[in-house]
């Protein structure tokens, strides 16, 4: 096969300062697509340029992306529903990788109630984020766009209020596991049944 897929400028950033992380954020969106396989409306809340939705975009029935990033080549504009989120139960799924953290705490309750608003009675939401542990290894600029960075108690505590099921999971690396808590670098809240 000859056919060539350009990155995109965040994967082209990676590939040229950190290679390795392109790898750990695959791994995310691969637990992503496995957790959400045979879901028929899906949403990515912070989409990015796009280009990582190729990975759960096979198992899934349909994926509508949300960012104000432009959209990374062979992304095509019709696979973004646009920079908001939809406030109709259309969705059986929403996902978020690396985005909450960014969130002011006190924003966090309308991001999460919007979420709820485009998830259908009965949907998945998957949230992924730094863990505030990781954050004393975090560089400099990492650290100052990362405002809103959760032990496990606080993302549990917090999905609880939104979500009737939540189960934790921490990922070190590309490592996926249910291990001590505070040892996660990344956390991945999955709830269900949202309230």
């Amino acid at each position: 096969m000859n056919a060539r897929t350009e990155f995109g400028s965040n994967l082209d950033l990676l590939w040229a300062t950190d290679p390795r992380m392109i790898g750990i954020r695959l791994a995310r969106y691969k637990f992503v697509a496995k957790m959400l396989a045979g879901a028929k409306m899906v949403l990515e809340v912070g989409a990015g340029d796009g280009r990582l939705a190729a990975l759960v975009r096979p198992e899934v029935g349909e994926l509508h992306l949300c960012d104000l990033a432009p959209q990374a080549p062979g992304v095509t504009p019709a696979d973004f529903a646009g920079s908001e989120m939809r406030e109709t139960e259309d969705y059986d799924a929403v996902y978020a990788l690396d985005v909450l953290e960014h969130v002011m705490g006190t924003d966090e309750d309308r991001f999460l109630r919007n979420v709820c608003r485009s998830l259908e009675p009965h949907g998945t939401c998957i949230i992924g984020m730094p863990s505030r542990e990781s954050q004393l290894y975090a560089s400099p600029i990492s650290r100052a766009g990362h405002v809103n960075c959760k032990t496990e108690d606080g993302l549990r505590t917090l999905m609880q209020r939104y979500f009737h099921n939540v189960y934790l999971f921490g990922m070190n690396d590309e490592t996926l596991h249910t291990g001590f808590g505070p040892l996660c670098h990344y956390r991945l809240a999955l709830a269900t049944g949202k309230r």
